[in-house]
């Protein structure tokens, strides 16, 4: 018997009507719309409390990963009347965007109806968004480096951070890299992250610039990991914890414990499907919760 089109579902008090639920987001891995809706339900525990006050950028991909995507800044029009949102000041438009924030349940749920499958959001949360709240390091290897590559220095970076008495924590970008999250959660502007995070990058590459470089330029990659502190700007967004990336496979960006780094240093595998995300959070918890709660000053 065929799949409904539509289905009217009632989550919380909200009432949904969602669409092509059988349409394959993922035709490799048979992972459907469903099965979209259903990861982001279930992780929603984890996932919302880091979305929170964060506005998002959606990436949607309405006939799934193997054809063409959109960014989406400015929230829906057709969005329904309970969702929020928050106004961004865009440079470049010349105005306020109202971004989507998703903050609960029915927002998530309709959001993954959308085939939005990415999440991405800045590093400060709105009305703040001159105040990021942590500090990224995006490790990008160029071939044929590996994520084994970004590891070793994930563990530098970690190494460094020590030295200040500040405490790191790392997820894999649900791609081919890994990233390295600083907390602050302390009053900062871009200005001083920004440079922190720039000198750090390139104090690691004068350490081994056989291995590690800063530059941006791609030509400067190969074989080497790219440390992307460029990331540490207001109109910047970095993949949000815990969101699907459109892989060939349901990846999904994964907090990782330093031990797991070790091991992926060493040749570990270390990338996660969906399902086995909602292992790792039954048994492990949110390995990343204490990046939107610990406080800690950058040195000065």
């Amino acid at each position: 018997m065929p799949t409904a089109k539509r289905l009217e579902v009632n989550v919380g008090e909200r009432t949904l009507s969602l669409s092509n639920l059988d349409k394959l987001m993922y035709p490799r891995a048979g992972f459907t719309k469903g099965h979209v809706i259903d990861y982001y339900t279930r992780m929603a525990p984890v996932l919302l409390p880091h979305l929170r006050a964060r506005p998002l950028t959606l990436k949607r991909y309405p006939n799934g990963v193997e054809g063409t995507f959109f960014y989406e800044k400015r929230c829906p029009a057709h969005r329904p009347a309970w969702v929020r949102t928050a106004s961004v000041w865009s440079g470049r438009n010349e105005g306020d965007i109202d971004y989507c924030l998703c903050e609960d349940l029915p927002t998530i749920v309709w959001l993954a109806n959308l085939a939005d499958l990415e999440l991405h959001t800045p590093l400060a949360r709105a009305p703040a968004m001159d105040q990021p709240t942590l500090i990224a390091f995006d490790l990008d290897p160029g071939p044929p480096a590996t994520i084994a590559h970004c590891a070793r220095v994930a563990l530098e970076l970690r190494s460094s951070f020590e030295y200040f008495g500040l405490q790191a924590f790392a997820k894999t970008s649900g791609s081919k890299g890994m990233q390295v999250y600083l907390p602050l959660n302390t009053p900062v502007g871009y200005e001083q992250t920004r440079a922190f995070s720039r000198g750090l990058a390139q104090v690691l590459e004068r350490r081994a610039p056989e291995r590690v470089v800063s530059d941006m330029a791609k030509a400067k990659r190969s074989g080497k990991v790219f440390v992307d502190w460029s990331q540490n700007e207001r109109h910047k967004t970095t993949v949000n914890v815990y969101s699907l990336r459109a892989k060939e496979h349901p990846t999904v960006s994964t907090p990782l414990t330093w031990d797991e780094v070790s091991n992926a240093a060493d040749g570990t595998p270390c990338s996660f499907l969906a399902s086995e995300v909602l292992e790792r959070v039954e048994t492990m918890g949110d390995l990343f919760a204490p990046v939107q709660t610990l406080e800690q000053e950058l040195p000065g």
